[in-house]
């Protein structure tokens, strides 16, 4: 008994040792940054030196036209995109999922592979792409679906619209996965007594496939968010923000205020705790309704 004792003393301390590195490492670049964040949102830091100013920082949230331009495009882009991602992903997913398509392994392949690419690279070639003489709007003057090139980089709508299919394109196919796995684990033979029924493929969809796939929509829509909440590189290498902060984001805000502008890290920490405030409130509500829909 004793020696079983010892046995079980030794391995938890041979535990203790194993995962205290990663614990030591966790604490320094993960959560004394967080907690430092937090103290400095208090603070407003100007020339190296930092002053104590309780809720003044939150204050100024709601007279600065410019972080509220960026949170009214950083939302537009969550309420708009995730949920077209989404749907698309699901579409997608359910039509590779068909045992009898030719070549599902290679579209498989070529949906996913936009996440393998490094942002910056796609997004300059994105950049590329949809300018005044890019192939974009080359190939729309051929077919005569316009008369003249677009200005996709410098009128706020086009901008805005540009950023959402950039980011739509990257990320559909990394969500698709989680919706074909998925799909993978419902029973066949549930979709062979819909056929016999009589029920269409679109009925089964919305009707089978869909309320089976809530945990992993929940999912996909929770990652969506953060990473929306978080969006920065695209709009850094495709329209810096512009035109006129039209396409201006949260993280993006939160850069210039640190790197750009005349350093304020006391005030964008507290827009950064914005990012985590939103993302709480949509993870919140994305729960809530599917509490509901069950």
């Amino acid at each position: 008994m004793k020696k079983r004792r010892g046995i079980k003393k030794n391995a938890n301390m041979n535990g203790w040792l194993f995962s205290t590195p990663a614990m030591v490492l966790i604490g320094i670049f993960m959560v004394y940054p967080i907690l430092w964040s937090f103290w400095m949102s208090f603070h407003k830091t100007r020339g190296g030196k930092s002053e104590f100013t309780g809720f003044d920082n939150i204050t100024r949230l709601f007279g600065d036209p410019v972080f509220l331009k960026a949170l009214s495009n950083t939302v537009l882009f969550f309420s708009i995109q995730v949920p077209i991602m989404l749907f698309f992903a699901i579409i997608i997913a359910s039509v590779l999922n068909k045992q009898q398509l030719w070549g599902r392994s290679f579209f498989r392949t070529a949906i996913f592979l936009p996440i393998v690419t490094s942002l910056v690279a796609y997004s300059i070639l994105f950049k590329s792409m949809f300018s005044i003489d890019g192939v974009v709007n080359n190939f729309l003057l051929d077919i005569y679906v316009i008369s003249e090139p677009l200005p996709w980089l410098t009128d706020p709508f086009l901008a805005k619209t540009l950023i959402i299919i950039a980011i739509t394109w990257r990320w559909m196919g990394y969500n698709m996965i989680f919706y074909l796995s998925a799909m993978q684990n419902i029973d066949p033979s549930i979709y062979e007594a819909a056929r016999i029924d009589g029920i269409s493929r679109w009925r089964q969809l919305i009707s089978i496939t869909i309320p089976m796939l809530k945990p992993v929509i929940l999912f996909t829509s929770i990652t969506s968010t953060i990473g929306t909440m978080q969006l920065f590189d695209e709009v850094v290498n495709i329209t810096a923000g512009g035109p006129s902060n039209s396409t201006l984001t949260l993280s993006m805000y939160i850069y210039n205020l640190t790197f750009k502008f005349m350093p304020n890290i006391g005030y964008a920490s507290t827009v950064s705790y914005v990012i985590v405030f939103l993302v709480v409130i949509f993870a919140l509500l994305q729960f809530r309704f599917a509490k509901e829909e069950k």
